[in-house]
């Protein structure tokens, strides 16, 4: 069912959802958080559909918000809200409001929002793009205990990595961190079957990929060595090598689909680490709500601080002590043990050249 409200306000659309679910023959509410979605009228199809099949998994109440951009003076001034309410099969497993917020409403969107939250229930808020510096102190952002960026669709991607390090606020996260999920845990397992020491590492990647800067910046915060970031022409992330007193592991993708696994003394296997899409990647963060500790260390190591480690003398790390992880089962998780991470080797930051 799908409902269309003009010049309308929240108390109309609270009441419009509650009589839609009566007429479909479903007045209980089944759904366990509020996604709320942040973007443009350009982007919003591709968010609504990525939140809609996340919804699958996670049956939640979407509320779209789209700021409509005013072209004349007066119409900057006088508020106005549209909304496109779908509820029942036209809402994946859940409800889905959209809002379009025109004139003096635009600066305003959280006490449009607020109304609509579902009672008891987290708050999620998705940038697909367009996201502020400070996420936790923008009206929406504040709102949720989990706040998604997607630091992939920015144009200036490094950059961002940045701003979301010096504003971080626990319950932030990015896909770009999400989207290498399994190489952490496939790194993480087999550093547990090793018992010699890592001495360097390399990540490889195209340029400019926020994915391969976290994942470069993870291992050195947990191994505490020196590690290259070198560039290919992909797609995404393509190799992991670390290097051992026994030789080279190496993960390696060439295709975006199938990788090999390559360790000292075992024989090499092929091991599936497709590429996954949006839908995927929200589902993932969806299903945990506390902060993530281990993204916070990774993004506040730096990138800069990156290039310098890569060309400092560091201390081998024990592969035990520092497989990558914050979980009691190592072998089995994309962030290892509780062990504390190792010291790193203090370096004054230099230009980024030793990555390119």
């Amino acid at each position: 069912m799908k409902i269309d409200l003009t010049e309308t306000t929240s108390s109309k659309i609270n009441a419009a959802l509650v009589q839609a679910r009566r007429d479909i023959g479903t007045p209980a509410i089944g759904m366990v958080l509020t996604l709320v979605i942040v973007t443009d009228e350009e982007n919003a199809y591709d968010a609504l559909k990525s939140a809609n099949d996340a919804s699958h998994e996670h049956p939640s109440r979407i509320v779209v918000v789209v700021k409509r951009v005013s072209r004349s003076p007066r119409s900057r001034r006088d508020p106005r809200l549209d909304a496109e309410l779908r509820v029942g099969a036209d809402s994946g497993t859940g409800e889905t409001v959209v809002l379009r917020l025109h004139g003096e409403l635009v600066n305003h969107a959280q006490s449009v929002v607020l109304p609509l939250l579902l009672p008891d229930a987290p708050v999620v808020v998705w940038w697909p793009q367009g996201a502020p510096a400070d996420l936790a102190g923008d009206p929406l952002g504040a709102l949720g205990q989990r706040r998604i960026t997607d630091t992939y669709s920015s144009e200036d991607p490094i950059g961002a990595l940045g701003l979301r390090a010096e504003a971080y606020a626990p319950g932030d996260t990015d896909l770009s961190w999400t989207r290498i999920t399994p190489w952490r845990s496939m790194l993480a397992a087999a550093l547990d079957q090793q018992t010699v020491s890592v001495v360097s590492a390399t990540v490889e990647g195209e340029d400019e990929n926020p994915s391969c800067e976290l994942l470069a910046m993870w291992l050195a915060d947990r191994l505490g060595v020196p590690v290259k970031r070198t560039l290919s022409d992909g797609p995404g992330l393509t190799a992991v090598r670390l290097e051992t007193k026994d030789g080279a592991i190496v993960l390696d993708r060439a295709d975006g689909a199938l990788a090999t696994l390559c360790m000292p003394g075992q024989p090499d296997r092929a091991v599936a680490l497709k590429r996954r899409d949006t839908a995927e990647l929200l589902a993932e963060e969806l299903r945990r709500l506390d902060p993530d500790n281990t993204y916070e260390a990774s993004l506040k190591f730096g990138v800069t601080r990156l290039a310098a480690a890569s060309t400092a003398p560091a201390e081998p790390a024990a592969a035990e002590a520092d497989a990558p992880a914050d979980t009691p089962a190592p072998a089995d998780s994309a962030t290892g043990a509780d062990a504390p991470a190792p010291a790193k080797p203090a370096a004054k930051p230099s230009k980024r050249a030793a990555a390119k």
